[in-house]
């Protein structure tokens, strides 16, 4: 058996001990940023659960209602649900609303799917990159704590949700409005009071 010397030996326990404490760093820090962004979500911790149940489910069960006649999006804030896309005719729009209504916490929807023929890739591909543009306008702006609000693109129409006050939502929509290729600003927020704004800041 090879004899490894003492100096070998303690340098590579020593880069074995800085890797176990590097990942130990890594995931203190990611475990902070989860923190802070959901201390930042203007939800209580089991409606942030349940919105996401909500969205996985109805994904799941409209896939199936569907079933190629359509392309359907759903989107919860706070037990708000919003369905975007679009699908066959008036009957598959009502029957989508429906099935949706049925899951568990689903409190209100705003039912947003037009009768039409299926978005092409390009349009969805817009789509997710003027999300990413107003997220990133949105994080820039003053008075504005973008994690509070959820932002949603269907064919150049900007849909968004999140628990602010007017003031807040008046902003928000504005600096959506000027972002390249934005056709239209469409407000899904629940209003909150500035006291309550305070009382959330504060929590």
């Amino acid at each position: 058996m090879k004899h490894i010397s003492r100096p070998v030996l303690v340098a590579a326990l020593c880069a074995s001990l800085a890797a176990s404490l590097q990942g130990c760093v890594e995931m203190a820090v990611g475990s902070a940023v989860v923190g802070t962004l959901a201390a930042s979500d203007r939800r209580t911790f089991g409606a942030q659960t349940e919105d996401k149940t909500i969205v996985f489910k109805g994904e799941t069960r409209v896939a199936d209602l569907v079933n190629g006649g359509g392309h359907v999006n759903v989107a919860s804030f706070n037990r708000k649900v919003l369905l975007t896309g679009e699908v066959r005719d008036e009957g598959m729009k009502a029957a989508v609303e429906r099935e949706v209504t049925n899951i568990e916490n689903v409190q209100s929807i705003v039912n947003e799917l037009e009768v039409m023929g299926l978005s092409s890739f390009t349009s969805r591909s817009n789509d997710t990159l003027i999300t990413g543009k107003v997220k990133a306008a949105f994080v820039d702006a003053k008075d504005l704590y973008a994690n509070a609000i959820k932002v949603v693109t269907e064919r150049g129409t900007v849909y968004l949700m999140g628990r602010v006050t007017q003031r807040e939502g008046q902003l928000a929509a504005e600096t959506a409005r000027n972002i390249n290729g934005v056709q239209k600003v469409v407000k899904v927020f629940e209003y909150i009071s500035e006291d309550e704004l305070k009382q959330l800041s504060r929590s």
